[in-house]
Order: C-alpha cells, then structure tokens, then sequence
C-alpha cells in the first residue's frame, strides 16, 4: 500500500501530532508527514517535528500580517509538497476557503467534545471543558471531524465519550479527554490512509472492522 502524504498544522505542544507520528513510525499507518506548519512561533509542536526530521515551518501573523496572503502561502506550501491529508492538531487559524474547498473530505480535525455538543465559535481548549462541567453534563469526549466552511460542523468521522467525574476540574477533565484524542486522531488517520472513509452527505462509513480501546465497531460496508 503505498504511503499518503500529511501535511499536518499546529498551534500549540502537539502532543496529538506525537500520537500520529508515533503510529506512523510504528508501522501502523501508511502515510509520511511531509511537513509540520505553525500559526505561532514558539509552538512546541515545531520541536517535535524537528525531532523527528520533519520539516517545520512557521506561518503566522508575525510574517504573514495578512490573513489572505498567510492562506495563499499555505496553499502554495500544500501544492508544492503534493499533500493528500491536511491535519489540523490544535490549529488556531481559519483556513482560507480556497483551501477547505481543494482539500474536501480531506482536511481532518480533532475537537475536546462530543459534536454538536460544546463546539462552534468560541469552543476551543480549555473553555469547552469548563462549558461542560457548567452544564452539568455527564458525559462528554473527543470528535474526529472532516472540515467544511463552518466551525466544528463537517461530517463526523468517529468519536468516542469519557466521563465526568465528580470532582472533576478543568485540568483533570481535559487529561481525561485528551487520551481519548489521542486514540481517535490516529486511527482517524489511519482509516483515511487505509481508503477506508466513505462520505456520504453528512455521514461518513467506515469500510471493514476497527477498534475503540477494546470496542469493536464494523459496518459491513463492502
């Protein structure tokens, strides 16, 4: 099978970026991550990649002021690598619209919550856990998504739920949901790499068998 190639944009510690490229040195995914690209400079994510002899490039709005021209320059970035797979681990920009609409059904998103719950404009980080202790809720979890034009709304690829505890903080919440990202993303990943995604509309099916933790999930979709 031969190998996709990622290109994959971060904003923050990566620690859901490691949890790709871990799998992909592993052997279990067939794709190569072409290059790394940060909206902010001192983004930790850029290390990991540089630990990993991946090219890392900041992109931001120290030397791309302009939203436009920031976009084109990374359209031009994607094009030149031949990228098949845009992941967005922790990314904090908005992606031009040129670029969602190339890339349909190919631009990947990881959220803290379990969509439509807790997500749109202004969830993100730490405000979507502390929303959901708020509410009250008593269960939440993490969401691997396709990206469209609106915020958090693309077709849903997999999910899967983590509890709220009593007592739980912020802090002790996000731990809890961030394991579960680092579950999905990968196998999100490897799904896509696999040709195993099938959009249909809104809904995305899933060909052959995968495992959630110890939860077996299989479609029957031939």
């Amino acid at each position: 099978m031969s190998k996709i190639r990622i290109a994959a944009l971060v904003s923050g510690g990566g620690t859901n970026l490691q949890a790709v490229i871990d799998q992909i040195e592993a052997g279990n995914i067939p794709a190569s991550i072409e290059v790394v690209v940060s909206s902010r400079e001192d983004a930790y994510a850029l290390e990991r990649a540089r630990r990993h002899g991946i090219e890392h490039l900041y992109i931001g709005s120290k030397n791309f002021p302009n939203l436009k021209e920031r976009n084109n320059k990374l359209e031009k970035i994607l094009e030149e690598r031949e990228i098949d797979l845009i992941l967005l681990a922790g990314y904090m920009q908005i992606l031009g619209g040129s670029i969602i609409e190339k890339y349909r059904n190919r631009i990947i998103n990881i959220h803290p919550s379990l969509i439509p719950s807790f997500c749109g404009q202004g969830f993100y980080g730490e405000h979507v856990h502390r929303a959901v202790l708020e509410y009250g809720v008593k269960v939440t979890g993490a969401t691997v998504h396709f990206v469209d034009e609106g915020t958090d709304t693309g077709p849903i690829i997999l999910q899967k739920a983590a509890d709220v505890e009593a007592g739980d903080t912020v802090e002790s919440l996000a731990k809890r949901v961030l394991a579960a990202e680092h579950e999905l993303l990968p196998l999100a990943v490897k799904l896509f790499a696999e040709g195993r995604l099938l959009v249909e509309g809104r809904i995305v099916r899933i060909k052959g068998g995968y495992f959630i933790g110890e939860a077996c999930f299989d479609q029957r979709i031939r």
